[in-house]
């Protein structure tokens, strides 16, 4: 079966509706109902509860407290480079973006101005940069860092499509991460601006920052949008928590020219985890 002809489904599903379902079930407290389903979870998907904060299952009230756990201090160490992993999942796809398009799986790409919602300014400043997509699979640690430090200038929500944004959807619906909802975090570096991009998905209940809380939902049809530089400064360090999903997803990032040195031993599909080596910046 052909990625397109496996995808065809999807289209047709009441995404809406089945996210939101999914969102009101996770977010339920019903005791040993509850520990069941996360106790089930843990064996479908393999999940390493050793390597959380709270390893006994019993602890967590839903769903989401759960899925959202935290991990013990030191498990994640950051290496020496200037990029660390923002996430542990896999790599769907990275290195440079040719003028303002993005690939994003074989015969699909999309545009830089899409992903960030449409806002051609802000798009131009990548030209040429270069952009890393990473996927978050069920069993994985869902909380979200920073590459490296930032300050905070902006933030948006682009109501979008509700996709599986699993490897085999990648491949199959065109324009996938710009078609989906997502929320674009705007930052800036002592080496220019980069975007941050949490990529909504099917069942995905909710996606939060940590300088805002929850932002969806609610899941209108209009744009929305922050602004921070004017106001108290948020920084934040490398390594430093930035956001989370509430139920899986993928997270795109955006990095002006010159083109980064990513780590060589990334490839697409390869594991990645939260503080390792993702890229330097090149010599200006």
């Amino acid at each position: 079966m052909s990625d397109r002809s496996a995808v065809l489904p999807q289209y047709l599903f009441p995404k809406q509706a089945l996210t939101n379902f999914a969102g009101w079930v996770a977010g339920k407290e019903r005791g040993a109902v509850t520990t069941w389903i996360i106790r089930r979870f843990v064996a479908k998907y393999g999940v390493d509860m050793g390597e959380a904060l709270e390893s006994d299952i019993q602890h967590y009230k839903s769903f989401n407290e759960f899925f959202t756990r935290a991990l013990k201090p030191g498990v994640r160490p950051l290496a020496q480079a200037d990029l660390v992993c923002p996430v542990d999942g896999a790599v769907s796809q990275f290195g440079a973006i040719e003028g303002d398009q993005i690939f994003q799986a074989k015969g699909h790409n999309y545009t830089t101005t899409a992903l960030v919602g449409g806002d051609a300014s802000l798009a131009a400043r990548f030209a040429h940069g270069s952009f890393a997509t990473l996927y978050l699979s069920p069993r994985d640690y869902h909380r979200i860092h920073m590459p490296c430090d930032g300050r905070l200038l902006r933030m948006i929500h682009v109501p979008g499509d509700l996709f599986s944004v699993n490897p085999t959807t990648a491949r199959g619906v065109p324009g996938l991460f710009a078609r989906n909802e997502r929320v674009v975090c705007v930052f800036d570096t002592a080496r220019g601006p980069f975007v941050l991009v949490l990529v909504g998905a099917t069942i995905v209940g909710s996606m939060a920052t940590v300088w805002h809380g929850v932002v969806n939902p609610p899941r209108g049809g209009e744009l929305r949008e922050w602004h921070y530089a004017d106001q108290q400064q948020i920084v934040l360090r490398k390594g430093e928590e930035m956001g989370r999903f509430l139920l899986g997803s993928t997270v795109v990032m955006l990095f002006p020219a010159p083109p980064l040195a990513f780590n060589p031993e990334w490839a697409p599909t390869r594991a990645v985890r939260l503080g390792e080596a993702m890229a330097n910046f090149a010599e200006l």
